[in-house]
């Protein structure tokens, strides 16, 4: 039996090259073996990033991605806008080529290890995504709050969850920016990671990550960034057209499985989810929003939903949705993956 090379898509089929004799009675149907191998592979990745959270930024694929990325801005960065953008262009695709190189090595010494290859590409994928250590983030600044010191709680959002402005927000905002973090990283750092990898292997998942970290880097519209973010932006956007969707959906059907109210979370995302300048984010924060039944703010960008600003109990409130959401999403994605692996069969 041919085994399955680590990392490649969930829905490849290998056709046997050998006929049948037309005597000789059918086999037993079996399922597709890649796609066995990937969603084993995927589920070890969640438990593995569940267990043990991000890996220190020196052993961390992502954060050497923000450094490579880091140096291709200081090379780059200069000159008029066809400059910035050519420059911009080439610092997110090199990062993106070398990501996906990268999958592709690792994918490669995987297939060669035996019995260790699914535990390796597990190990590169946990990589990928974070769950642990996002929901860690969040409850820190919950926890700040909690105990009133806002200080602390503008550090902690401003250091691990929003790149914007901390020092004059309120608690009101404060808590604002750390659930709209959460609800979207639902797609940034769980659900779009699972679709690449179920779509195009561990070398479409870093490829993702690399685009992703690029417009988090440089997607702004200010000064220089504004075109030299401008392809990794547009890049971003694409890439998460449909997971932004899907996970927009699993907060609503989170909401449900969480206590909260799944016909508010979807009446608030319908209303509300183009109120933002990406058209992606908005499914995720103005779900998230109604789930909980408060408005998410960022001053002079975006208010989505209605009721008053969330408290420090919110967060832990989205952070249970967040989690029923991810679960829902995981089971989506592999769903959708194992069914087209039996119609390209």
């Amino acid at each position: 039996m041919a085994t399955p090379t680590s990392g490649s898509p969930a829905w490849s089929v290998r056709r046997s090259t050998s006929r049948r004799s037309r005597g000789s009675p059918a086999s037993p149907s079996r399922e597709p073996e890649p796609i066995r191998h990937a969603v084993a592979v995927l589920l070890l990745a969640v438990a593995l990033d569940l267990a043990l959270g991000d890996p220190p930024n020196c052993v961390h694929p992502v954060a050497w991605l923000g450094r490579a990325l880091g140096a291709g801005g200081r090379a780059l960065r200069r000159g008029g806008p066809a400059a910035l953008l050519l420059g911009g262009a080439l610092t997110a695709l090199g990062a993106a080529v070398l990501a996906g190189l990268g999958g592709h090595v690792v994918g490669a010494l995987a297939a060669r290890l035996e019995g260790l290859g699914a535990l390796v590409e597990a190990l590169a994928l946990a990589c990928l995504l974070s769950l642990r250590s996002l929901a860690a983030a969040a409850l820190g600044v919950k926890a700040a709050l909690a105990a009133s010191d806002l200080a602390a709680a503008r550090a902690a959002v401003g250091r691990h969850l929003v790149s914007r402005p901390t020092a004059t927000l309120d608690a009101g905002h404060v808590a604002s920016a750390t659930i709209e973090s959460v609800a979207e990283n639902l797609t940034d750092a769980f659900v779009a990671p699972v679709c690449f990898y179920l779509a195009f292997g561990l070398p479409g998942a870093a490829v993702y990550r690399a685009i992703n970290t690029a417009d988090a880097m440089f997607g702004y519209r200010e000064g220089t960034l504004e075109y030299f973010g401008k392809v990794g932006a547009r890049l971003d956007d694409l890439f998460n057209l449909a997971p932004a969707r899907l996970a927009g959906w699993a907060i609503v059907a989170g909401a449900r499985l969480a206590g909260e109210s799944a016909a508010r979370a979807a009446g608030v995302m319908l209303h509300d989810r183009r109120r933002t300048a990406s058209p992606n984010a908005g499914f995720t924060m103005s779900a998230m929003a109604g789930a909980l039944g408060v408005t998410l703010e960022k001053p002079g960008a975006y208010r989505l939903g209605r009721g008053p600003l969330p408290a420090a109990a919110d967060i832990a409130r989205s952070i249970r949705v967040f989690a029923a959401a991810s679960a829902v999403s995981l089971g989506t994605a592999i769903a959708t993956a194992w069914a087209l692996s039996h119609a390209l069969r």
